[in-house]
């Protein structure tokens, strides 16, 4: 009789374990993933790896990230044959697998799965009939594949931070702008200015920063590389001086290149360079989010940098980037309120 429990346990668990797949939450059953922030193993018959269609698959991932003052690479790349793709590595959590099968396809297509062997995973399925449509299919959507991956990596990040945030800067923000942000519980150190604030830390691993400001909005030429450049130095220049007199944080501006991106559904002017110290020699990336808030006819900038002249920069910069994506504007906290109040109860007519 134990034995029959034992068994019909096994089962069952094995039964769940597969229905898990799927889901986008982690189930009883369901393994965590292994491998480090922007580790990806592709999953490709050796012989194409070696071939230009592997080269082109690899020289998308094997890009640098924009923004840097260094070289670093997108991702660490890993790779494996369709053979040798077993339970281990399918617990990996990025994975671009190479279909190319001329008998069931017949133009190159995309196809993604999230948490299907193990959470948090994301699964990237490339099919083509051909090598050669593979190759040029690959090339031409290039940062589909880089921005499928890294925004994967950041919302790991946006949930870490849903736990793990600042108390402080959440309540700072909120009363100075109205809006709402998550921070690492590390960014100990404020300051506050008019419509400024900035949040950071001094640590072993690297100096890391959040500042957010806000300026009224006037028309669609707010948001063009030059406005941005000329108002974001114009505030540091006022709130982030240098050590001397005449010192103070400064843009490339030729190391900044800006692009029209979706935040919450909404429009974003996203800025990514490098800032230096005018009159010293310190420096480093930052990404900016300019966004209109309508509720008050203004525009917000939410900014992270880095300070970290001796390390690699790339996860330290992706990690506190996944912080913009979470600044909720006014009108967002007030459709969350909304929807989170308790609906009126119904009065009883009295007879």
């Amino acid at each position: 009789m134990n034995r029959y429990l034992f068994v019909s346990f096994i089962l069952l668990a094995t039964v769940l374990l597969a229905s898990c797949g799927g889901k986008s939450k982690k189930g009883v059953f369901t393994p965590t993933s292994s491998g480090r922030a922007y580790e990806l193993l592709v999953v490709v018959d050796m012989d194409v790896w070696e071939r230009p269609a592997g080269r082109a698959l690899y020289n998308v991932l094997d890009t640098d990230v924009p923004g840097l003052p260094q070289s670093e690479r997108s991702f660490r790349i890993m790779y494996t044959s369709p053979e040798n793709y077993d339970m281990t590595l399918k617990l990996i959590r990025n994975i671009i697998v190479v279909d190319i099968n001329k008998e069931q396809y017949t133009q190159p297509k995309f196809k993604s799965a999230k948490d299907v062997y193990a959470y948090p995973q994301s699964i990237f399925t490339i099919q083509a009939p051909d090598e050669a449509s593979f190759e040029d299919y690959v090339t031409q959507h290039a940062q589909v594949i880089i921005d499928f991956f890294t925004r994967a990596e950041m919302n790991r990040q946006m949930m870490v931070l849903e736990h793990e945030h600042s108390d402080l800067v959440s309540k700072t923000v909120r009363e100075m702008f109205g809006c709402d942000v998550w921070v690492p519980g590390e960014l100990t150190s404020t300051k506050r200015g008019e419509n400024f604030f900035w949040a950071g830390t001094n640590t072993a691993t690297g100096d890391r920063n959040f500042v957010i400001y806000s300026y009224p909005y006037t028309d669609t030429d707010t948001f063009t590389k030059e406005y941005f450049v000329h108002k974001r130095d114009s505030v540091m220049k006022v709130n982030i001086p240098g050590a001397q007199e005449g010192m103070y944080m400064a843009t490339d501006s030729l190391m900044t290149d800006v692009r029209p991106i979706t935040v919450q559904d909404k429009y974003a002017l996203e800025a990514r360079g490098l800032w230096r110290v005018k009159g010293d020699f310190m420096g480093g990336p930052y990404v900016s989010h300019a966004r209109v808030d309508e509720v008050n006819h203004r525009v917000v900038v939410a900014e992270i940098f880095v300070y970290s002249p001796d390390g690699m920069k790339r996860n330290l910069v992706r990690q506190m980037e996944a912080s913009l994506y979470t600044l909720k504007l006014p009108d967002k906290l007030a459709e969350e309120t909304a929807a989170a109040a308790p609906a009126p109860e119904a009065e009883v007519e009295q007879k």
